[in-house]
């Protein structure tokens, strides 16, 4: 990939982490690959093996952001500077309004909201100083309005857009490229435990395929399917009680009997 030489992805043990850390080590990218796995991580870099880069563990949990500024500094004094950061890692707990849990809401803030703004602590002020690099955001476009089961998911992702969006004014004055992105459904570990039905659910490889080649290509927003994600920003649009009949409806949520 041009102009990155090393890129530090996180949550890179299972799902969209895991998949955008083997297509960057594909393109030839030496990749610092964070997650609390240490195992998966192994079995990771073990895959990366012979490609263009490479994988290499770097065991870390987001839930702790103290610890990711030491991370970070220790990817860049063993592998070289970070160019690329895919801010990836993300807990997803489908959650309902009966019965009402609250510590699904802290941890999945923990992990999505907290540990992401710990890892651009960890990076940014190298790029600042340098004025250089880019910063990957992966939210969600549970982000763009609410869907059925993702409250606390669905708010943490709203949050990382804002975010995204509120940096780049200050970022572009610096020269550090920031981008967000919005996938639709992909198959992966956390949307299996979805129980409605998922349009336009794609294959994890084709998703991180997408992402690498947007990151590639540049622009602010990197989201796909479009078919599916310039739905939901058209139905956002929309008065509130059209959206909500066309999502129940879209998902099935109104043959629900729980």
């Amino acid at each position: 990939m041009k102009g990155v030489a090393v890129a530090w992805v996180t949550g890179a043990s299972s799902g969209i982490g895991r998949a955008v850390a083997l297509e960057l080590a594909r393109s030839g990218v030496v990749v610092a690959a964070t997650a609390r796995r240490e195992d998966e991580l192994a079995s990771l870099a073990a895959e990366a093996a012979g490609f263009g880069g490479r994988v290499a563990a770097y065991p870390g949990d987001l839930s702790d952001p103290e610890s990711l500024t030491p991370l970070a500094a220790r990817i860049a004094a063993e592998l070289g500077t970070i160019d690329l950061a895919v801010l990836n890692a993300g807990l997803f707990i489908p959650v309902r309004a009966v019965p009402f849990d609250a510590d699904a809401f802290y941890k999945t803030c923990d992990v999505n909201l907290k540990g992401t703004v710990g890892c651009l602590a960890a990076v940014l002020p190298a790029m600042t100083a340098r004025r250089g690099g880019k910063i990957v955001l992966v939210a969600s476009v549970t982000g763009y309005a609410g869907l059925p089961s993702s409250a606390a998911y669905g708010a943490t992702k709203a949050a990382l857009n804002n975010l995204a969006e509120s940096l780049k004014f200050d970022l572009d004055r610096v020269g550090v490229a920031i981008q967000v992105v919005n996938p639709g459904f992909v198959d992966t570990p956390a949307t299996k435990q979805n129980d409605f039905r998922m349009p336009a659910l794609l294959a994890v490889d084709d998703a991180a395929k997408r992402i690498v080649a947007g990151i590639e290509r540049g622009g602010f927003e990197i989201t796909f399917p479009k078919r599916f994600t310039y739905v939901l920003k058209v139905l956002k649009l929309l008065p509130y009680p059209a959206y909500f009949w066309l999502v129940t409806k879209a998902t099935g949520w109104d043959k629900k009997t729980d």
